[in-house]
């Protein structure tokens, strides 16, 4: 590379602390033996951002995070937290970032790993070689539509709003997309809504069809509506390649799916904003997996996830697919060796802590590079 990527690394609280630490070390792998440079710069976000400055993130945070090349994020939030204002909840950061940054397309991949097979509740036939990407639109829809809010009524009531509303630049954005990743996939795009009871799912299904006829016939097209989608994922998962969705339904079938792998530890996650004039894309990079604070400082923590974050990184942000290569054939050959950490430990497995973890990784990363 010509000079050194700028990342900004945001590792918040809980076990994000943790799990950072070993990707920091695979970042230093990459500077030392793959002549992969990033020059790190790393601040608070979430509840460790409120304990020193008063809000879920700083406006100097967010004007490092609009200008570095990416950036990479552990986890917000925890029951310390929970008393706070919904406006300046650990969460609220989070959404910041995405919003502020237009970040409006989430990837969310779902992957089984040969070794892992056995972890999921599902049977081993239905997830064996599960390989299906996620695309969330993540910007709009119900977490962001006005009007919203909670108002008293006359009675001594209360109700709650929130509005479901798109556009069609909001969603042909997002289909693209889906549609340029599975073009690289298996060539297939499910597109998810309730257009059956939602205007706003009639909307979303027509726009889609539409990009579809004009850019990409190419591309096998089918639509399904979101609860049956979630019936499906538990049934015959791997009858999906890329599935592409509202911000809401998207919220709950990319968790669904990440069960069917056995392990929330085990799953990356990109958002992704528009290309500029440049070329450049604002993106971040986080696990799946919440902060889980029952488990911080005692060395449980899987780093999984967020080494694969990094892997997702390498691929989509730096266009450096043989180095994310590397990272997740070094995660695969740790796996496959019986190394677990304590929420993959499986018997006749070796339970190892969040720091063996990423001393495996590291040494199997020599061993390929070798």
């Amino acid at each position: 590379m010509a000079s050194n990527k700028k990342l900004l690394v945001l590792p918040g609280d809980g076990i994000g602390p943790e799990v950072m630490t070993q990707v920091r070390r695979v970042v230093d792998w990459f500077d030392t033996r793959q002549a992969v440079g990033f020059d790190l710069e790393e601040d608070l976000v979430g509840g460790a951002a409120i304990d020193k400055h008063g809000v879920p993130i700083t406006d100097a945070t967010m004007d490092k995070a609009m200008t570095v090349d990416s950036v990479l994020l552990g986890a917000v939030g925890g029951p310390k937290w929970d008393d706070l204002p919904f406006e300046v909840k650990p969460e609220r950061g989070l959404l910041r970032l995405r919003k502020d940054m237009q970040l409006f397309a989430n990837l969310r991949p779902a992957l089984c790993f040969d070794a892992l097979v056995s972890a999921s509740t599902l049977k081993p036939e239905v997830v064996s070689g599960l390989d299906i990407m996620i695309v969330r639109e993540l910007t709009g829809g119900v977490y962001f539509g006005e009007p919203r809010g909670i108002e008293n009524l006359p009675d001594g009531s209360r109700r709650g709003i929130n509005t479901q509303v798109y556009t069609t630049p909001e969603i042909v954005r997002v289909a693209q997309v889906a549609f340029d990743l599975a073009r690289k996939r298996g060539n297939r795009v499910c597109s998810v809504e309730k257009a059956n009871v939602m205007e706003s799912g009639v909307l979303w299904r027509e726009e889609v069809s539409k990009l579809h006829a004009a850019e990409y016939n190419d591309v096998e097209l089918s639509h399904m509506y979101a609860d049956n989608c979630a019936m499906q994922l538990v049934r015959d998962p791997k009858q999906f390649d890329v599935i592409v969705t509202d911000n809401l339904f998207g919220d709950i079938l990319s968790d669904t799916a990440a069960m069917l792998t056995g392990s929330l530890g085990m799953l990356p996650s990109a958002s992704l904003g528009g290309i500029d004039a440049q070329g450049r894309r604002k993106s971040l990079y986080e696990p799946v997996h919440g902060s889980a604070p029952d488990i911080a400082g005692q060395g449980l923590a899987n780093p999984i996830a967020t080494l694969l974050s990094f892997a997702m990184m390498l691929r989509y942000s730096f266009d450096l697919g043989s180095d994310a290569d590397l990272v997740e054939q070094a995660v695969q050959n740790v796996l496959n060796s019986g190394k677990r950490t304590a929420d993959i430990v499986a018997p006749g497995s070796e339970r190892i802590s969040t720091g063996q973890m990423g001393d495996a990784i590291l040494a199997e990363l020599d061993r390929l590079a070798a």
